[in-house]
């Protein structure tokens, strides 16, 4: 992300036209008396019998006599961060399908550096480019973004590292099956690590089959090559006092093995590994700006495939904290390959661990595709995070982490059953059943993404596949590292 960024503390039309042909002109609360464009928003207005005072909660776009193009939102300061966010990309859609070199962003309003840096977020991450295989796709033009109305621009290291962290789960996430398989994806990831001096460590198959972490294993072996594994980048600051768990499902593909899935329900499977980018982008934000907390990002990295070495129901395994799990289901590997690395994420003792997954339909069906639901097994780390996610735009809804849901998982020859053939609340089976594989009294947070992809994009974002889970992570952090 190479954007020069500068800030102007007047809105004057002049100046504004001076630096660019594209404008976001952001008003919170009562639009002024007098305004930057007035007279050529007031003739476009006019002629759909409209006025300046009917656009609250509505953007409005219109091209100047000299061909600049400006984009006026109205907001309000008892809204939203998710609807603040929507408005605000909402109208600078117009700008950035553009694809202008530079963009200017105008605020008005009292206490504007938390409109400012929605709005500068909202803007940079749109302007980013995404996977594009299509020889005709132009690439990404924004350079410049010039911020008038404020006199400073404090959350913009923030900003640039939340935008660059989201681009890079997306990036990962939409990369085709064939381009990311289990060992592509591993030496992508040891780039990233060299890049970034992180430390990197993985556990093949055979290293795994040796531990014997049997959960994860039974998912991979039914894939050729074997070529899967449980990877580890691990960020150290030397003022740390706190260390972070991040747990990410990546598969990279999946069938459903033996209990195939239908074709609609297969198509788009590669991004079954959404969870895996979550985790990745989270450390780069974290790594960018240099916050002083260490992080070990564990990543469960295999394929779901169908084969004569696959999976079956009732194959009976033994995980690596020696439990024996009863396969009921092979399209529930997601809830297989993180419970070996939970336990294995668990013996390092983290302060906190956070386990991101596209893990079950019932969430979906709970909550569709806008929000995404969590599990905790304490109720305060539940509260917190629900809390990041109003702040962030990024919404939850937090489902019980209930004992007594653990009688759907009774097994008659085993000693925990892998899941149940119902979709009654399945979403809290899972997280009852990956609960059981963390070893140490750790405070743990399980995040399903049922939002990890909306039609049309969601808050602050454009794209379908979303990021969800980078910026909802980042915000938790800042009260955890102040605690």
């Amino acid at each position: 992300m190479q954007i020069n960024w500068s800030h102007h503390s007047a809105l004057e039309e002049s100046a504004i036209l001076a630096f660019s042909q594209h404008v976001l002109l952001v008003f919170v609360d009562a639009l002024p008396a007098s305004m930057p464009f007035q007279t050529a928003l007031e003739n476009k207005l006019k002629r759909s019998q409209s006025a300046l005072k009917d656009i609250a909660d509505k953007p409005v776009t219109v091209e100047l006599s000299n061909g600049a193009l400006v984009s006026l939102v109205q907001l309000k300061s008892t809204q939203s961060v998710f609807e603040l966010q929507t408005l605000l990309r909402q109208a600078v859609k117009p700008l950035t399908d553009e694809r202008p070199a530079k963009l200017a962003i105008a605020i008005d309003g009292k206490s504007p550096q938390a409109i400012a840096r929605q709005a500068a977020y909202v803007a940079v991450v749109n302007a980013q480019d995404l996977p594009a295989l299509k020889r005709k796709t132009k690439l990404n033009a924004l350079k410049d973004i010039c911020m008038f109305g404020v006199d400073a621009m404090p959350w913009l290291v923030e900003v640039e590292a939340t935008a660059a962290a989201n681009t890079l789960c997306r990036t990962l996430t939409l990369t085709p099956p064939n381009q990311q398989t289990p060992k592509l994806y591993r030496e992508r990831l040891q780039s990233l690590a060299t890049a970034q001096d992180w430390q990197y460590t993985e556990w093949n198959v055979e290293q795994l089959k040796a531990m014997g972490a049997g959960a994860f294993v039974a998912v991979a072996q039914g894939s050729e090559p074997q070529d899967a594994a449980i990877a580890k980048l691990s960020y150290r600051h030397a003022q740390a006092s706190k260390t972070l768990a991040l747990v990410g499902k990546g598969i990279c593909f999946d069938t459903g093995g033996h209990n195939l899935k239908s074709s609609k329900y297969m198509q788009g499977m590669h991004q079954d590994m959404n969870g895996s980018a979550v985790a990745v982008g989270i450390l780069q934000a974290i790594s960018a700006q240099q916050l002083a907390v260490n992080v070990d990002c564990w990543l469960a990295l295999a394929q779901n495939h169908i084969g004569p070495n696959a999976y079956k129901q009732n194959d009976v395994v033994t995980a690596l904290n020696g439990m024996n799990i009863e396969i009921v289901h092979t399209d529930a590997e997601g809830r297989m390959v993180l419970a070996d690395t939970l336990t294995l994420a668990s013996r390092d003792k983290p302060d906190a661990m956070l386990d991101f997954a596209t893990l079950t339909g019932s969430m979906q069906t709970a909550l569709g595709t806008r929000m995404s639901g969590i599990v905790a097994n304490r109720p305060e780390f539940a509260t917190q995070m629900v809390s990041a996610g109003l702040a962030s735009g990024e919404r939850l809804v937090a489902f019980p982490y209930a004992e007594d849901y653990d009688s759907e998982l009774d097994s008659e020859i085993a000693d925990i059953k892998q899941c149940t053939l119902e979709s009654d609340a399945d979403h809290i089976i899972a997280a009852r059943f990956l609960g059981k594989f963390i070893e140490e009294d750790i405070s743990w947070c399980h995040v399903d993404l049922s939002s990890y992809a909306h039609k049309d994009g969601l808050g602050a974002i454009a794209s379908e596949v979303n990021g969800f889970g980078v910026a909802l992570t980042l915000q938790w952090l800042k009260d955890f590292l102040a605690k």
